[in-house]
């Protein structure tokens, strides 16, 4: 406190304090407008640029704002006449007990720190974070991770939840295995319905060739022979395919004249065995 007290005795003319001050003033705004140009400029390359992954944008233009802006307030304070020395120290010590204080924020940072290291998750990829839910990851903070589901709803998660859990990812992967089983009956003709699956699967633009698409029995149930439909298709794709298949296969065996497959139960009539001549008689 003497210090600054003697800092500003030092300047005998007020009109230097209100200069000094206007100085002091306009290093803290520039400062902080510098701060925010380099953010949007940080954002601004990575939107045009293929090479960087738009997952740790958000995180590294944080800390890059927030370390301009501490320099900035550092050199302020420093010339205002605080000793920043002490005042760093002094920053370190409240550091340390608001850090035991706020453990589990520190503990979501530290866990956005690893999600950005070792990339489970990027930006722009469809997971299911264990039982918490599923959606495409719009951005990876700080402390949370926020997804939008396929219904447009957005989900928060804090980023120790999102490390901790088992994660599903769909996206990562260029080509998905898709699976349609569909019944025949068994008194239909099964070697036309396989036949007819099998050239239907074949003749699809969004099925790959490689792996070869499957045509198979798979289980016999009470009235139905099942039929696995097991093909592999880009992953952009997949959606588009199965809501595809779904609609044409029912339609391509009926067209082959096999029936949908319904419930069916044998019912028998055994009549009953005629009585004896003996005790008809009695």
């Amino acid at each position: 406190m003497e210090q600054l007290q003697a800092f500003w005795s030092s300047i005998p003319d007020p009109s230097g304090i209100v200069i000094h001050l206007g100085v002091t003033l306009a290093i803290l705004v520039v400062g902080w407008a510098v701060s925010n140009l380099l953010g949007r400029w940080m954002r601004h390359i990575a939107d045009r640029s293929p090479r960087i992954d738009p997952t740790i944008v958000p995180m590294v233009r944080s800390v890059t704002v927030w370390a301009v802006r501490i320099v900035v307030l550092l050199a302020v304070l420093a010339r205002l006449g605080v000793q920043t020395a002490s005042l760093v120290a002094m920053l370190g010590a409240s550091a340390l007990a608001i850090g035991l204080a706020l453990q589990g924020t520190l503990q979501n940072f530290a866990a956005g720190i690893m999600l950005l290291v070792l990339r489970p998750v990027r930006a722009g990829e469809f997971v299911a974070i264990g039982s918490q839910g599923s959606g495409t990851v719009d951005e990876i903070g700080l402390f949370m991770t926020r997804f939008v589901q396929a219904d447009g709803i957005q989900i928060l998660l804090p980023n120790t939840l999102v490390w901790g859990s088992p994660i599903t990812n769909y996206s990562r992967n260029k080509t998905r295995r898709l699976d349609m089983m569909l019944g025949v009956r068994y008194d239909d003709d099964l070697e036309s319905a396989l036949a007819t699956l099998k050239a239907l699967v074949d003749r699809h633009d969004g099925i790959l060739g490689d792996p070869a698409p499957q045509v198979m029995v798979m289980e016999y149930r009470e009235s139905t022979i099942m039929v696995n439909i097991r093909v592999w298709t880009p992953a952009e794709k997949y959606w588009d395919v199965y809501f595809d298949l779904h609609r044409r296969a029912p339609q391509e065996l009926r067209q082959a004249g096999l029936r949908s497959p319904i419930p069916l139960r044998e019912v028998q009539s055994i009549p009953a065995p005629a009585p004896e001549n003996g005790a008809a008689n009695g």
